[in-house]
C-alpha cells in the first residue's frame, strides 16, 4: 500500500498545508481588531448586518434549519432537531457538497487500497453514519458549553432583577454579556418576547433549540413565577445552585468513568488498526481471501459484534442525572 504513494504528492500536501496555515495566521492577525462582543456572539453580528431586528431573528432561525416563524423546516423531525441543536449555520448546499466529496474520496480510497465491496462500504459510511456522528458530536459539545455558561447566565439575570430591571431587560443583559452559544440563544429569547411571544413559550423554544438537561428547571421556574407570582429572583438563585451541583456531579461521573471510556476506545480501535497495519505491510495476507464466499459474511458479523459491544460498553459508562 505504501509503495503506491508517490513521495512528490506527500511534498505537495505538506506545502498546501503550510500555505493554509500561513493564510489562517494572516487572517487571524488582520481581523482581530473587530469588536469583541461581535466576535463571540453570532446574533450580534447578524443584527449588525440586518435591516431590522425582526429580519435578524428570521435570519438566525433560517441558518439554524428552522423556518422564519421558528418551526422545524424538514420532514424528518429528529434530523431537523439534531441539526438545530448542533448549532450548524452552514447552508445546506455546502453540507451536501462536503458529504458528496467525502463519499467520493472514501469510495476512491477503498477501491484503490482494497476492493469494490470495501469501497462501497466506505462510501456508505461516509454518506450516512459519519455525518450523523458529526452532528451528534457537535450537539453534545454545544450542550456542554451551554451547561458551563448556564449558571453564570442565571447569576447575571438575578443581579439585573435585584437592580430593579424587568425580566426582558435582564435577559437582554445576559444575551449581550455572554458568548455563544448561550449569548445568541438568550438573545433569540429576548427577540421573541419583544415581538409578542410570552416568556414561557420563548423559553420552551430555547429548550427545543438546545435540548440541555437543566433547561426544564428554568422553564418550571418561569412558569411558576408567571402563574403564582412568586419571587423570581429567589427561585433563580436556588436554580443557579442546583445547576452548579448538577454540573459538579456530571464532572465527577465523567472522571470516574474515564477508565471505562478509554478501554472502550482502545478495544474498538485495536482491530481496525491491526487490520490496516497488516494489510499495509503484507497486502497478500488478506488479498488472497477477498474472493472467498465467507469473507463478506465474516466481515459483516465482525462489524455487527463490534457494534453490539460498543453499545453495551456505552450503556455501562453513561449515567444520566
Amino acid at each position: 500500500m505504501f509503495d503506491m504513494i508517490d513521495p512528490i504528492w506527500v511534498y505537495y500536501l505538506c506545502a498546501a498545508g503550510a500555505v493554509l496555515a500561513a493564510v489562517d495566521a494572516i487572517y487571524n492577525l488582520t481581523f482581530q481588531s473587530t469588536d469583541y462582543r461581535n466576535q463571540i456572539n453570532r446574533r450580534l453580528r447578524v443584527i449588525e448586518h440586518s435591516h431590522n431586528r425582526e429580519q435578524a431573528i428570521a435570519d438566525l432561525r433560517i441558518e439554524r434549519g428552522l423556518s422564519r416563524d421558528g418551526a422545524l423546516s424538514l420532514s424528518f423531525v429528529w434530523l431537523n432537531r439534531l441539526i438545530v441543536q448542533s448549532g450548524m449555520t452552514r447552508p445546506r448546499w455546502q453540507i451536501a457538497a462536503v458529504i458528496g466529496v467525502a463519499t467520493a474520496l472514501a469510495f476512491t480510497l477503498g477501491f484503490l487500497w482494497f476492493n469494490t465491496f470495501m469501497a462501497i462500504g466506505f462510501a456508505l459510511f461516509a454518506a450516512v453514519p459519519f455525518p450523523l456522528f458529526a452532528l451528534i458530536y457537535l450537539r453534545n459539545r454545544r450542550r456542554s458549553k451551554f451547561t458551563d455558561q448556564f449558571a453564570e447566565t442565571i447569576d447575571i439575570i438575578v443581579r439585573s432583577l435585584r437592580a430593579g430591571h424587568p425580566v426582558p431587560v435582564a435577559i437582554k443583559m445576559a444575551a449581550r454579556e455572554m458568548p455563544d452559544p448561550i449569548g445568541s440563544e438568550f438573545g433569540m429569547v429576548e427577540d421573541e418576547v419583544t415581538y409578542g411571544l410570552d416568556l414561557e413559550s420563548a423559553v420552551r423554544h430555547l429548550h427545543d433549540r438546545v435540548g440541555q438537561e437543566d433547561l426544564p428547571l428554568f422553564i418550571a421556574s418561569v412558569a411558576i413565577q408567571m402563574s403564582s407570582g412568586g419571587n423570581l429572583t429567589e427561585i433563580l438563585e436556588s436554580l443557579s445552585e442546583v445547576v452548579r451541583l448538577r454540573a459538579k456531579m456530571r464532572r465527577k461521573i465523567k472522571a470516574l468513568s474515564a477508565e471505562g471510556r478509554m478501554s472502550a476506545l482502545i478495544l474498538s480501535a485495536t482491530p481496525i488498526l491491526l487490520f490496516l497495519i497488516v494489510n499495509g505491510m503484507t497486502p497478500d495476507f488478506y488479498g488472497k481471501n477477498w474472493d472467498h464466499p465467507w469473507m463478506t459474511t465474516g466481515l459483516t458479523m465482525a462489524g455487527v459484534w463490534m457494534m453490539i459491544g460498543n453499545f453495551i460498553m456505552h450503556r455501562m459508562i453513561r449515567f444520566r442525572i
